[in-house]
C-alpha cells in the first residue's frame, strides 16, 4: 500500500469541512477517531483548526485553546468561524463547533480561540534548556500491533487505534499490565498509520492521542479533557513524532498534562497543556 500524503490520507479525509456560507462550514465528525463512543479531543482541535485555516489569512496554527463544553459523537457537525483581527505577522480567529441532540437542539460541543502565522517565516534562532524524552528506539516500544501483549490489547481496544501507530515507551506501560507505575508520565512515538507525514495541523491531534497519564497512576476510567491549550512551534520533519506527558498534580479530581512533541530532527515541534477531570472512586 502507497504511503499516504499530506492532503491526500484519512486524517485529511476525516477533518475536512465544507463551506455553508460566510463563516460557516458542515463537516462529518468520523466515528473512526472516537475512544468508547466519544470523539477524541485532539481531532476535533484539528477539524475546528483546519476551519479556522480557511478563513484567516494565514496558513499555520501558532496557539489554539479549546474548552470542550460536551462530548461529542460521530455524525454530521458544523463549525462557526469568526475572524477576530488579522495583522501582518498574526491573525486570531475564534470557532465554534455544535451538533443537533436527539430532539434537534443545537448544542455546542467545541469553542476555540486561535492564532495563526506564518511557521515558515520564523527566525531559525533557537536557545533552549528543553531536551528530547529519553526512550527506547521505536522499534523497541509496544504498540497496538502486539496483538500478543497486554499493552497491544488494550491500545487496540478503540476504534481511533486503527488509525494511529503509537509505540508506548515500556517504563510508562505498566497500568496495562495492572502495574502502574504511580509516577504521572507517559511516554510514546508517534505517527500516523497510514504513513502521513506530520504538519503543523495533525501536531494538534499529537498532543491529545496518547493514553492519559492517570492511567499510570493508577487511575482507570475516562479522563475527559475540560481545557486544552497547544503551541505549535515549527513544521515537523519527515518521521515519526516523539510525545512525552506528564502531571504534577491532581487535586479536587482535575489534573494538568503538559505535552512536548518532538520531531526526527530532535526539535521541539509543538507544547500543549490541558486540564482533564480524573474518573476517582
Amino acid at each position: 500500500m502507497a504511503q499516504a500524503t499530506i492532503g491526500n490520507s484519512e486524517f485529511d479525509r476525516d477533518t475536512a469541512v465544507t463551506p455553508r456560507e460566510p463563516g460557516v462550514h458542515d463537516a462529518e465528525l468520523s466515528s473512526a477517531w472516537t475512544i468508547i463512543h466519544a470523539v477524541n479531543g485532539g481531532y476535533l482541535l484539528a477539524m475546528a483548526g483546519r476551519a479556522l485555516g480557511e478563513v484567516l489569512p494565514h496558513s499555520d496554527p501558532f496557539t489554539v485553546t479549546a474548552h470542550y463544553l460536551t462530548a461529542s459523537r460521530p455524525g454530521p457537525a458544523r463549525i462557526r468561524t469568526e475572524v477576530v483581527r488579522t495583522g501582518r505577522t498574526l491573525s486570531t480567529g475564534q470557532a465554534s463547533l455544535t451538533q443537533l441532540d436527539e430532539n434537534g437542539a443545537e448544542v455546542e460541543r467545541l469553542r476555540v480561540v486561535a492564532g495563526y502565522g506564518d511557521l515558515g517565516a520564523l527566525p531559525d534562532d533557537v536557545r533552549t534548556t528543553a531536551k528530547p524524552p529519553a526512550m527506547p528506539p521505536f522499534e523497541e516500544c509496544l504498540g497496538a500491533r502486539h496483538a500478543d501483549d497486554e499493552v497491544g490489547a488494550l491500545l487496540g481496544a478503540t476504534e481511533i487505534a486503527g488509525r494511529l501507530d503509537v509505540r508506548l515507551d515500556p517504563a510508562t506501560a505498566g497500568w496495562a499490565r495492572g502495574k502502574p507505575s504511580g509516577n504521572g508520565e507517559m511516554r510514546a512515538w508517534f505517527r500516523l498509520a497510514d504513513g502521513r507525514d506530520a504538519d503543523p495541523l495533525s501536531l494538534l491531534l499529537a498532543v491529545d492521542a496518547l493514553p492519559p497519564t492517570a492511567f499510570e497512576m493508577g487511575i482507570s476510567g475516562w479522563v475527559p479533557t475540560v481545557e486544552l491549550t497547544a503551541h505549535i512551534r515549527s513544521r515537523p520533519a519527515p518521521g515519526p513524532l516523539r510525545v512525552a506527558i506528564t502531571t504534577r498534580n491532581l487535586a479536587g479530581g482535575f489534573l494538568e498534562e503538559d505535552a512536548e512533541v518532538w520531531d526526527s530532527r530532535d526539535r521541539l515541534v509543538a507544547q500543549s497543556r490541558q486540564l482533564a477531570r480524573a474518573q476517582l472512586g
